[in-house]
């Protein structure tokens, strides 16, 4: 891994793991493996090494959340999928912890890969529900703009309550509550 690769994904840890404070240029460095030299040959500092570190985590968010969301099956099943993944419920969405970190929300450079992220993810699931809806899979009543801005609500807070309790069934409770609310839209004879 190259020396620029490595300190974006020390930067990325320590981000979801301390938040931007309390990333250092120093841990970035000492977790990195690489010298202060080499954090200043590549990026002019630590804005625009964080900055680095948010949009790669960004992209991997959604290349993560595009792999199931876009995969085949009816739009529950893809949901489903989604919602159920393996996620290290604990430390939170690494994407989502960043609206937390008062820094990163009051810099529009920082603050803007993580919206667009959620933009885009609400987005993706209002789609499928979408299609959902046009195949006959949901029933009519379904708002999906509505139903995805919840989906994308109840796995954020259902980080938040896992991590408030210590353990990760809060959240595996909140997602299968989501489930079914959602599969009360099912078509009757539609596969779910």
């Amino acid at each position: 891994m190259s020396t620029p690769d490595r300190l974006i994904e020390a930067t990325q840890e320590l981000l979801w793991e301390r938040g931007y404070v309390g990333t250092s240029p120093k841990a970035i460095q000492q977790h990195a493996g690489a010298g202060q030299g080499s954090m200043y040959h590549h990026f002019a500092g630590k804005p625009e090494l964080a900055l680095a570190a948010v949009l790669r985590t960004s992209a991997e968010m959604r290349e993560t959340a595009g792999r199931l969301l876009d995969g085949p099956g009816p739009a529950y099943e893809r949901i489903s999928a989604y919602l159920l993944r393996e996620r290290e419920v604990l430390r939170g969405c690494p994407v989502g912890r960043l609206t937390m970190d008062p820094d990163v929300v009051t810099s529009e450079a920082l603050r803007a890969p993580v919206d667009e992220t959620i933009g885009w993810l609400r987005d993706r699931i209002a789609e499928i529900l979408q299609e959902g809806l046009d195949t006959g899979e949901f029933s009519p009543g379904l708002a999906p703009r509505e139903v995805a801005a919840a989906v994308v609500a109840t796995v954020q807070g259902g980080y938040v309550l896992a991590r408030a309790s210590g353990s990760p069934a809060a959240f595996d409770s909140a997602v299968l509550g989501l489930l079914a609310l959602l599969g009360t839209h099912v078509t009757p004879n539609r596969p779910a």
